[in-house]
C-alpha cells in the first residue's frame, strides 16, 4: 500500500530490533494491554509467523515505512478482525519523533482504504485513552465517531483513565 510519502509493508525479519525496542518501551504499554516485556525470541518468532493471512490469524501488522529514505517510522495494526460481522479493530504507533509530520494520517488513509476496499469490512473500531487528544482529534478528523466510553478502563501510572470508542462505519459495505 502506497501513498504520497508512505508505504505500509509487511513485518520483515529486519525489523526485530524496531519491534524489540517498542514493545519494550513500559511508556507505551498501556496502548497495548502489555504488561510484561517480549524477548527478542518471541519477536523473532512472531515475524516469522507474520506471514498468515488476516483471515487465519485475526490480526495484521504493518509497517510504515518513508518512501523517500525507506526509514521505518511505525506500525499500523489490525487486530480482532471479524469477518462474519466484517469489522476490525485498528492500532496505530508513530515513533516519538516522528509524530506530528502527518505520517498517521496518510498511514490511516491507506489502511482504511485497505479495510473497506479490500478487507470489504463494514466498520473499523478503536480505543483511545482519554487523555490521547492528538489520537481522538486525529481518527475524528477521518470520519470516526466517538459512540462509547468505558469508565476507569485503564491503569495508567496508578490512575484510573477512561477509554473511549469511535467507529467508522462504511454503509456501502
Amino acid at each position: 500500500m502506497t501513498g504520497n510519502n508512505l508505504i505500509l509493508r509487511a513485518v520483515e525479519p529486519s525489523d526485530v530490533d524496531l519491534l524489540y525496542r517498542w514493545e519494550n518501551d513500559s511508556s507505551i504499554w498501556h496502548i497495548s494491554n502489555t504488561v510484561a516485556p517480549f524477548s527478542r525470541f518471541v519477536l523473532e518468532q512472531y515475524v516469522l509467523n507474520s506471514h498468515e493471512d488476516i483471515f487465519t490469524a485475526k490480526q495484521l501488522r504493518l509497517m510504515i515505512e518513508k518512501t523517500e529514505n525507506q526509514s521505518t517510522v511505525g506500525a499500523v495494526d489490525l487486530f480482532d478482525f471479524d469477518p462474519l460481522h466484517r469489522r476490525v479493530g485498528l492500532g496505530i504507533l508513530i515513533e516519538e519523533e516522528n509524530r506530528g509530520k502527518g505520517f498517521a494520517s496518510e498511514s490511516l488513509d491507506l489502511i482504511l482504504k485497505y479495510c473497506f476496499e479490500t478487507l470489504m469490512v463494514h466498520q473499523v473500531y478503536c480505543n483511545i485513552a482519554t487523555s490521547n487528544q492528538i489520537s481522538q482529534e486525529l481518527f475524528k478528523s477521518k470520519g470516526f465517531y466517538l459512540t462509547g466510553t468505558k469508565k476507569d478502563w485503564l491503569l495508567i501510572n496508578n490512575q484510573w483513565v477512561d477509554e473511549l470508542l469511535f467507529q467508522k462505519i462504511n454503509p456501502s459495505n
